[in-house]
């Protein structure tokens, strides 16, 4: 489901409008980039953790041209689903 179905999903499962639903996930997406810019992570008990991993610099080679070449080090987005979620997807799986 895209950012559109999920904002139609959401005004039609909790009764709001399309515009309060659609502020709602753009309110929530720009809270959780702005704590991870912050190099902060954001845990919420039951659903799952957006947290951040240092990764270090290292050799790679060039796709292209195979010539080997350095990958500077970054700091990686990462999300862990919790518990409830993971018990969530499990329940639709099974249908």
């Amino acid at each position: 489901m895209n950012k559109e179905e999920f904002i139609a999903f959401i005004a039609k499962e909790k009764s709001v409008t399309k515009k309060a639903a659609d502020e709602i996930i753009s309110n929530f997406v720009d809270s959780v980039i702005s704590a991870m810019e912050k190099g902060q992570s954001v845990n919420l008990i039951g659903f799952g953790s957006f947290y951040l991993i240092p990764m270090k610099a290292r050799k790679g080679v060039n796709p292209k041209t195979k010539a080997p070449m350095m990958i500077d080090a970054y700091v990686k987005p990462n999300f862990k689903p919790g518990q409830w979620l993971k018990t969530a997807a499990n329940k639709s799986n099974k249908k």
